[in-house]
């Protein structure tokens, strides 16, 4: 497992009934997980005194309980800075356990001898855009939501990158990629972190057990003639490690290289133990 080990602002300190107990900042935060199927003893004060608790509802969905939490604030990692606040389906707008693939990338663009170029699909609010640019690569960043893009914009201003050259566009990923084969466009590195399940500007349907090999495929005809890394995550039960490895070896083979899969997770503080967090699929040059 790759173990986001790291933060500094940022903890889960403890995990029992479905929830997970997490310091964001100077913050305590109570939010659902599915992976927590264990009952262990809530010992630390934090279950009781949280500023914030999302409660799922029987019928799907939930709501917000706040205690003494702003609309918004921020935590940084290493030389990072995230606006966060909560919103609908219990997020905050970060997923931290990604801070270790951020390490990996941002190790592999460091090291580069030419200018990188990367590509981010389903960029959400930026963390990987932001982590590439200020590793040195320039960075295009996709997400068919306007109100991410507009946050991810927030968070390059916060991390004072605002001037780095990151181009962010609001568009479908599977069209933006189509068009850019046609274009002849390239890149050095591709990161992609696709739901589960969604749908497109005109209803066009998302299931990443059906979508995730063809839409791996184009992208590999994006690469350049050097690239560096191709990077795909996945919070869907079904698709195991081994999976993402079978899925990037096969459309990779012609640029040889190396794929490797692992569960990604976050260290748990009461036991000492890691959450797991989905999975993440690496090829390297």
């Amino acid at each position: 497992m790759w173990v986001a080990d790291q933060w500094k602002d940022y903890e889960v300190i403890d995990t029992s009934k479905g929830e997970k107990l997490e310091r964001w900042g100077e913050y305590l935060l109570v939010r659902p997980d599915p992976q927590v199927i264990w009952d262990t003893p809530r010992r630390h004060r934090g279950w009781k005194r949280p500023n914030g608790h999302y409660h799922r509802s029987s019928k799907g969905g939930g709501d917000w309980e706040f205690f003494n939490l702003p609309e918004q604030w921020s935590i940084g990692y290493r030389d990072l800075t995230f606006r966060l606040k909560p919103f609908s389906f219990k997020h905050t707008g970060l997923f931290p356990e990604q801070a270790v693939n951020w390490d990996w990338f941002s190790a592999k663009i460091r090291e580069a001898t030419h200018p990188i170029k990367v590509l981010n699909l389903f960029a959400y609010t930026g963390g990987a855009t932001l982590a590439a640019a200020a590793a040195g690569a320039q960075v295009t960043h996709v997400d068919a939501s306007k109100g991410m893009v507009g946050w991810a914009k927030e968070n390059a201003a916060a991390s004072g990158l605002s001037e780095a050259p990151i181009r962010w566009l609001v568009d479908d990923c599977m069209k933006f990629v189509e068009r850019e084969i046609r274009r002849g466009n390239h890149y050095d590195g591709i990161i992609m972190d696709p739901p589960s399940y969604g749908r497109g500007p005109k209803g066009e349907i998302w299931k990443i057990e059906d979508s995730i090999h063809p839409f791996i495929h184009e992208c590999a005809k994006l690469l350049s003639d050097e690239p560096l890394f191709f990077l795909v995550n996945s919070y869907t039960t079904g698709l195991a490690p081994a999976v993402l490895t079978y899925l990037l070896a096969t459309e990779l083979k012609e640029k040889g290289g190396h794929v490797e899969s692992q569960e990604i997770g976050l260290p748990v503080t009461e036991s000492g133990l890691i959450l797991p967090c989905g999975a993440s699929g690496r090829w390297e040059a």
